[in-house]
């Protein structure tokens, strides 16, 4: 180590000081400055610096994230910085994401419009054609051992689940389609009932659960090496997948229904320890959709006056232009009456119950940044939080290897689970 002269005052302050101690302390008067030095030198790591450095040398996996539809309605470069949404390559990079998992989102409308496997292709075209313009900043991932190489080049991954099975259209041999096409996980249903299963969201439950053919696509899921999601589901469906399925399950974006015990679309504790029990991992999300009760009182009462403005004007949610007078009446409504839209502490508070339910191993990231509709913390804004969300884990006292586990390492057991599983049991 360079050793710097000190000036005279600080030479004769240390030489007495060595004097005083010769007696009782042996070590060589050279050692005794340099390690002065050493020590006048050394900084201290403070919180945020090591929030910063942990999401810098690691790998973050975000399990939903909802560019490519984002980008279907709007087009922008996330290449560059971007004057919209919630992820571009300047954001992720300062967020320190390495695997966004590209969100293949297909409304519930074309279950019965039709176009749903048209679109899935649509956007996973559009995935293709980000890496396709900047393969300097974004590549395909297919496999745990693609995020890692990317991850070692300095390159953000892309890979990619459906958020929705329609696509699969009652046909197995869409699931080797989509496969082939990089999809590696499906959420089996979205806001309504599918030809898979029943949604947490559709009072409609026909099927009770999943549907015969459902049951079929979740043993092909786990040969063919597509995780199987079970985020939107009912609770029924959810059971079933858990008795059926020989991998385990991740829920891609959910949260503690503890929290919201009206929303079914969180998961309960039961739930949770059964998905745990089964090696699964639950996703945790940021919105205050998801974690703020006092979002869900908000929203439970406008929803009867929505309806009541659709009814009086005589419009179709369907029709574009009747629903830029909806979407207008609703950002009239937030003005007078903003929405909670949740805490950096309130996301914490959901961590903290589901890891004290069933274990650090057990839980990961799946914001849902761009599918929400800018109902954020504002401290959890962007893919640029990660540092955020990390400083927050810290200062409730978890270490930086159980923090290393939520941000990648239990997604990726999981994931590599599954390819270990249907590297033995492929039928092609």
């Amino acid at each position: 180590m360079k050793l710097y002269p000190l000036n005279k005052l600080a030479l004769v302050a240390l030489f007495a000081t060595v004097a005083l101690t010769a007696c009782e302390d042996k070590t060589p008067l050279t050692e005794k400055i340099q390690t002065t030095q050493i020590a006048q030198t050394t900084k201290v790591e403070t919180v945020v610096e090591q929030a910063n450095r942990i999401a810098q040398a690691t790998i973050i996996i975000d399990t939903h994230i909802d560019v490519p539809y984002r980008l279907v309605e709007k087009y922008e470069d996330v290449s560059k910085a971007t004057t919209e949404g919630d992820f571009d390559y300047p954001r992720a990079v300062k967020g320190g994401l390495n695997a966004p998992f590209m969100s293949i989102y297909i409304p519930s409308k074309l279950q019965k419009n039709g176009g749903s496997k048209e679109l899935a292709d649509k956007l996973i075209d559009g995935v293709e054609a980000i890496v396709e313009q900047s393969p300097d900043k974004f590549a395909l991932a297919y496999s745990t051992n693609q995020v890692k190489s990317n991850f070692a080049k300095g390159i953000i991954s892309l890979p990619m689940g459906m958020e929705n099975g329609s696509p699969i259209e009652g046909d197995l041999a869409n699931l080797q389609h989509f496969y082939d096409r990089g999809i590696r996980y499906i959420t089996l249903t979205h806001a309504k009932t599918n030809h898979i299963s029943d949604s947490s969201y559709d009072e409609n439950r026909p099927a009770q659960g999943l549907t015969a053919f459902g049951k079929k696509l979740i043993v092909a899921m786990n040969n063919v090496g597509v995780m199987v999601d079970i985020s939107h589901v009912s609770d029924q469906a959810f059971y079933q997948v858990m008795a059926i399925s020989k991998v385990p399950a991740i829920a891609s974006h959910s949260s503690a229904r503890f929290f919201t015990p009206d929303f079914e679309r969180n998961m309960s504790d039961d739930m949770i320890k059964l998905l745990a029990k089964n090696g699964g991992v639950i996703q945790m999300t940021f919105s205050g959709i998801f974690t703020s009760q006092k979002f869900r009182e908000q929203s439970a009462v406008y929803k009867p006056l929505k309806a009541e403005f659709i009814k009086a004007n005589n419009l179709n949610e369907e029709i574009a232009t009747d629903k830029s007078k909806i979407d207008a009446f609703e950002e009239s409504y937030e003005l007078e009456n903003p929405y909670h839209l949740g805490t950096l502490a309130l996301v914490l508070d959901h961590f903290d119950h589901v890891i004290k339910l069933v274990g650090i191993d057990h839980v990961g990231i799946g914001s849902d940044f761009d599918g929400v509709s800018g109902i954020l913390p504002e401290t959890l804004r962007d893919v640029a939080s990660y540092p955020n969300l990390i400083e927050g884990l810290l200062e409730r006292g978890y270490s930086e290897q159980e923090i290393k586990k939520l941000l990648s390492g239990n997604i990726m057991r999981v994931w590599q689970q599954v390819e270990n599983y249907a590297a033995t049991h492929k039928t092609r």
